[in-house]
Parts: structure tokens; sequence; C-alpha cells
């Protein structure tokens, strides 16, 4: 199958002027280990982390009586650090009992909806804008993807990322707050921007019990601010070339060093081909998971191609089956 799959990356046309391969094959990603971390690196999260639980998240449903067969939607809200109001949805199953609860996080587009097509049984979905994106507009912070990445980005305990890692351990405290009886299971997944973040939040916080990656972004800052990229990592390098100063911040928010704090249970999707999301740093965190994982090979990702639509109700599957017994 893999095979298959790097046959079909060698002749996708694209317009990019790089390869967005960057000259990996599978044999070579599946070897990318994590940088050397900074001696405070653990220290740095689980304080942070320590700190987040002392905020009372104040967490809100409102029903918006938009139902579909499947779910019942609500108007989602909570109070994270700093006292910033992040907003979204959850999803409640029209029938049967609730047994699980899962955070789903998004894109660097941010989102405009919940995701209805997932169709995990007994399950409350929950769906944050993290910081500054989509319903969690912020007057302070960019909504623009290209300058949110670069928020505050000089200072290792302002940076915007850290403030999105807060807001998934404080979303896990508003879950617990509305519905106390999902302690001991609780999943994470998402894509892109919400699989690096997941990565930065997860190690430290222990009610997460399982978690899925797709193509997920911060793994190896030292590598991925060397590869082209039509993606944050772009606005990253322009920035770090002026001021290099930014890389000991960016130390401490990498996703493949994070990657060798979980020990949960962790499924990933990672492309081989991605002009946005360069490969090498998706299989770095991938590589670094500590505990029980699961690879599935996807041929590209930020990009179309042909056999995409079965990859992905592949991949749902394996997701699906993989999250069955939390």
């Amino acid at each position: 199958m893999s095979e298959q799959k790097e046959c079909e990356v060698a002749g996708l046309a694209h317009g990019y002027g790089f390869d967005p391969t960057h000259g990996y094959r599978l044999g070579d990603l599946l070897q990318i280990g994590a940088p050397e971390e900074p001696a405070s690196f653990a220290s740095f999260w689980r304080e942070r982390f320590a700190a987040a639980q002392e905020v009372q998240p104040g967490a809100v449903l409102r029903d918006t009586g938009r139902d579909t067969a499947r779910w019942r939607t609500y108007d989602w809200s909570f109070t994270s650090t700093g006292g910033t109001e992040i907003r979204g949805w959850a999803l409640l199953p029209c029938a049967g009992k609730v047994r699980r609860g899962f955070l789903i996080g998004h894109g660097y587009g941010g989102r405009s909806a919940p995701d209805f097509d997932l169709e995990f049984e007994d399950a409350a979905l929950f769906f944050p804008c993290f910081r500054g994106l989509g319903r969690s507009w912020n007057p302070y912070i960019s909504s623009d993807a290209k300058w949110h990445i670069l928020h505050d980005i000089q200072s290792r305990k302002r940076y915007v990322l850290g403030g999105c890692v807060e807001d998934v351990w404080v979303a896990i405290s508003a879950i617990l707050r509305l519905f106390p009886e999902l302690a001991g299971h609780i999943g994470y997944l998402r894509i892109s921007f919400g699989g690096g973040v997941g990565a930065l939040a997860i190690p430290w916080d222990e009610r997460i019990g399982r978690v899925h990656f797709n193509v997920p972004t911060f793994g190896n800052h030292p590598l991925r601010l060397q590869l082209g990229t039509t993606g944050s990592a772009a606005q990253v390098q322009r920035f770090v070339g002026k001021c290099p100063k930014a890389l000991e911040v960016l130390k401490y928010y990498d996703a493949a060093v994070a990657a060798r704090y979980i020990t949960i249970p962790a499924h990933c999707a990672c492309a081989l081909f991605d002009p946005t999301v360069a490969p090498a740093g998706q299989f770095s965190i991938y590589n670094a998971l500590a505990g029980p994982k699961e690879l599935y090979i996807l041929t590209a990702g930020h990009h179309g191609y042909s056999s995409q639509n079965s990859e992905n109700e592949e991949l749902r599957r394996n997701c699906y089956n993989f999250f069955a017994d939390m």
C-alpha cells in the first residue's frame, strides 16, 4: 500500500515553487527524530497546566433549535485563561445515553460550524474555536492565520499558541463541569493546527484518554523552518530571519518534543506530500510518541488527489475503530 501511495505522490501535479515531499520517502520519514528539548520544557508546561486548572470556566450550553436526524446542536461557551471567552458548538445525540465525549479542534482556517457528519455513537462532541479564531474572535489577536501565528512570538509566556493550549485544558474542565460522568472517557482529535496544539496540550492532562492527530503541525521546528511551505511556517520563517531570538521561544512549542511525553494510545494520519505542513514535521511527531500508536499513511495533505475520498473514508473507519472501546 505504501508503494502504491508513493507512486501516486510521484505523479501528483502541482504549481508550488518547491517539492512538497522535500525529497523524503516513507522510509526516510519514519527515521526522523525529535529535536533536543530545553531542560525546563516539561516544568514549563506542567506549571501552566496547574495554573489553568485553577480557572473556573463557567461553561454554558444554549440549545439552538437546529437539529439533525442524529444531533441536537448547542452553542457552547466558557471562560479560558486570562478571562478569554471561548465560543463554539456542542452536539448531543438526539437519542440514547451519552457515555463518552470528544474535544474536536480545527485547522488554521478556523471553523464556521460543527462537523455534523461524525458518527461516533453514544458521544457528546465539543467544538471550541481557539482564541482569536472563528467564534472566539478577540480584538487583541488577529484572526488572520499569517498574523495569528506570530502573536507575541517573542515571549515564551505570552505566545498565542500557549494560550490555545490552555484553551484545550480549560475546555476539558468545561466539559466535565457539564458532564461529570464523562470523566475517564474523553478523547481528542483534529487536523493540522488543531493537531499541533493538541500534541502540546495532551502530555500534561491525564483527563484525555485517547487521541487522533491528522497531519499535525508544529513538529520539529529546526527542520520545518528550513522546508518550503505555503502554511503558517512560512510566516514564522520570515519572522525568525529578522528576529532569530524567536527560535528560543519555539523550542518550548515543538509538538515533536511534546510527543515524547504522550503515553496514551494515539492514532496518527501523516501525509507523504503536503505543501502546507511539511511531512517531515508530521512524522517527527508520530515517531516521538511514547505510548501505543497507530499510523495511517495519506498520499497527500492540504492538496487534492485521485484517491483522496477513498483514503478519507478508510481513515474515518480506522478512527471509529480506534476510539470504539474508549
